[in-house]
C-alpha cells in the first residue's frame, strides 16, 4: 500500500493520520476520519480526534477494515489471502470459519494479564473476515505507519495490527514506593509496561481503542507537558516522558492548611512528558488517590506550591 493508493491527483495531508490522503472523499481512507468537517482545537491546543463515521472504509494492502458502530466500535476486517493480523485473544468478536487463527509467539517470554487474567496474543490470516472490539464505550484510533515509523502505546490500549508492524514492549520507567511502617508498595500510575510498534517492510496499520474522547497535541523541541499519567494514549518515540511530583505548602497545622490536610494526601502526581512529538491523551482515566508517604521513586520532577 502506498499513500497514492485509490486517490487523485490532488493529495493534502490528513491532520489526523498525518499521511497524504485524499481530500475528495468524505474519510480519509487511510485512518478513516472525516475529511469534510472542521478541526476542532482547544485554547491550550489539543485537537479533538473526530470518531470514524459508521461503516467507513480503510484499505491496506488488497485487504480492507470498515469500521461498524459508534458507541462501541467494531474494526471488521476482509482479509485477502496470505494477508494478516494480530491481536489479544480478549478482543476478538467474531470470525469466518475460514480465517485461519493461531497463538502468535512473542519474544521475551511475553506475559501481560488483565484483571488477573492472562493474555494470549493471536494471529488471524487470510482469506476470511474477522472483527475485533473492546468492551466499554470510545474511539478507535487507526494509525497508518509508514516504514520505520515507531510508535508508543500505553498497554491495554491496543486493538490490532496489520502482519508487518513489529510489536514489542519496554518497562515504562515511571514509578514510585509508598511507606507504611516496614512495608512498602510499588506503584506504576502509567502502568508497569508501554507498547512500540514499528512498521518494517513497507506501511503498516495499527488500531487502538481510547476510551471515551481522544485528544492529539504536538509538542515543540524541548516543550514540556504535564498530563495524569493513565491519560496517556500513544506518543512518539521522540517524546520523552519521566515522573513529576507536586505537593501544597506545609503550613503547619495553620490556616489554609485546615481545607488541604495532610501534604501526602493531596499530592499531585503527573507524568511529565518533553517534546518533540506528537501526544494523544484520552478523557478517561485512573487518578492515582494513595496518601501514604513516597519512600522511594523514579527520576522525577518535582514543585511546592
Amino acid at each position: 500500500m502506498t499513500s497514492q493508493q485509490g486517490m487523485g491527483s490532488q493529495q493534502y495531508v490528513c491532520r489526523y493520520c498525518r499521511q497524504p490522503s485524499d481530500p475528495s472523499a468524505r474519510t480519509c481512507p487511510l485512518c478513516g476520519a472525516p475529511v469534510d468537517i472542521r478541526a476542532s482545537v482547544s485554547m491550550s491546543g489539543w485537537t479533538k480526534q473526530p470518531a470514524i463515521r459508521d461503516m467507513a472504509h480503510i484499505q491496506f494492502g488488497q485487504s480492507r477494515c470498515q469500521i461498524e458502530g459508534t458507541m462501541v466500535p467494531v474494526a471488521d476486517f476482509a482479509l485477502a489471502s496470505g494477508e494478516w493480523i494480530y491481536f489479544s485473544h480478549k478482543n476478538l468478536l467474531w470470525a469466518d470459519p475460514g480465517a485461519q487463527l493461531s497463538n502468535m509467539g512473542l519474544k521475551g517470554g511475553w506475559k501481560r494479564m488483565m484483571a488477573g487474567l492472562p493474555l494470549v496474543m493471536l494471529v488471524g490470516q487470510g482469506p476470511g473476515r474477522i472483527a475485533l472490539s473492546d468492551n466499554h464505550a470510545g474511539d478507535i484510533v487507526v494509525l497508518p505507519l509508514q516504514h520505520g515509523q515507531s510508535m508508543w502505546v500505553r498497554e491495554h490500549r491496543f486493538l490490532v495490527a496489520t502482519g508487518n508492524v513489529a510489536y514489542d514492549w519496554t518497562s515504562t520507567g515511571i514509578w514510585y514506593d509508598t511507606r507504611k511502617g516496614d512495608e512498602r508498595e510499588r506503584h506504576w500510575p502509567m502502568g508497569q509496561f508501554g507498547d512500540v510498534f514499528s512498521a518494517q517492510n513497507g506501511p503498516g496499520l495499527l488500531l487502538l481503542h481510547a476510551p471515551g474522547n481522544t485528544f492529539v497535541r504536538d509538542l515543540a523541541p524541548g516543550e514540556p507537558l504535564l498530563i495524569q499519567p493513565s491519560a496517556l494514549l500513544y506518543r512518539d518515540v521522540t517524546v520523552q516522558a519521566h515522573l513529576h511530583l507536586e505537593y501544597p505548602r506545609n503550613l503547619n497545622g495553620r490556616g489554609l492548611a485546615s481545607l488541604f490536610g495532610n501534604r501526602y494526601s493531596n499530592r499531585s502526581i503527573w507524568a511529565r512528558l518533553v517534546g518533540p512529538g506528537r501526544v494523544a491523551v484520552q478523557s478517561v482515566y485512573e487518578r492515582p488517590e494513595d496518601a501514604l508517604p513516597i519512600a522511594r521513586h523514579s527520576r522525577a520532577t518535582s514543585r511546592n506550591w
